[in-house]
């Protein structure tokens, strides 16, 4: 009797189970979608045949925005001031935040609790508070602002993010695969080289990914330290007054593109190593 009851009872729940995880599996793909319009909108209007400044309606389309990516010489010097910068901060970031990241999840040591709450104090941190404090640490020292100072402050604000993603995965390591590697007589950088930097390295590139993605779209924090210099998103603020080229469109197109390819390279490499 019990055994029967339990059957209708879970015959009448089934329905209303799948019910529902449809309904949460549809309302997931609308918020997907409705994340994905902007860029959609954008990777469209990089195609549109515009003929004045304004680059707001759709007015045919065409490839030949495409064949003159570099049209604009003021746009192409923002876009690879942002490019360098990134790639500049990206690595210096990666390989400080990898060695702080391996500190923090294998020694203990006097501090270590100071140095975890500054770090996450430093990705919780306002962007506006994060800029104004480097500008004000540059003035106190008399440094002027340009090119320099940009790549400064994205390391100071990406190198917590590289830190925590590598001392997540630290954490997870069991220490005797190293005292078994010194056992064998691996020295400490060979052990280092050969065991513990290939399983920690998915983690080191996620957060050199997340440090680049950071650092090439940086606005707030940017503008406070760029002096004179102009990175790519500080020239769409200046130029959006005028008129934005189809050549943004395109730009940011790219770049979408290419993180897209690294993100799913990543992931590829990490299933592979598994």
């Amino acid at each position: 009797m019990t055994t029967t009851a339990t059957a209708t009872e879970s015959a009448r729940t089934a329905p209303r189970g799948r019910w529902g995880d449809r309904l949460l599996f549809g309302y997931t793909w609308l918020i997907i979608v409705w994340l994905c319009l902007p860029i959609a909108v954008m990777i469209a209007f990089g195609f549109n045949d515009t003929k004045g400044r304004l680059n707001l309606t759709w007015q045919g389309f065409t490839f030949k925005w495409y064949g003159r990516l570099f049209s604009v010489p003021d746009l192409t010097t923002a876009l690879v001031n942002s490019l360098t910068i990134a790639l500049i901060a990206t690595v210096v970031s990666a390989v400080l935040g990898t060695l702080i990241g391996l500190a923090l999840g294998r020694y203990r040591f006097r501090g270590q609790g100071s140095l975890n709450l500054v770090q996450f104090a430093a990705i919780s941190a306002p962007e506006t508070v994060m800029g104004a404090s480097l500008l004000s640490f540059f003035v106190q020292l008399n440094v002027g602002r340009g090119y320099w100072t940009i790549v400064i402050a994205h390391v100071m604000f990406s190198l917590s993010f590289v830190a925590v993603t590598v001392r997540s995965r630290v954490l997870t390591l069991d220490p005797a695969i190293d005292e078994a590697a010194r056992d064998l007589g691996a020295t400490g950088w060979t052990a280092f080289r050969l065991v513990t930097l290939p399983m920690i390295f998915p983690a080191v590139l996620a957060g050199a990914l997340l440090a680049f993605a950071l650092s090439i779209d940086d606005f707030i924090i940017t503008s406070f330290n760029s002096g004179s210099t102009l990175t790519f998103p500080l020239w769409i603020w200046g130029a959006q007054k005028n008129g934005l080229p189809p050549q943004v469109n395109v730009m940011g197109t790219l770049i979408f593109a290419a993180g897209m390819l690294l993100a799913v390279g990543n992931a590829l490499l990490a299933r592979r190593r598994r």
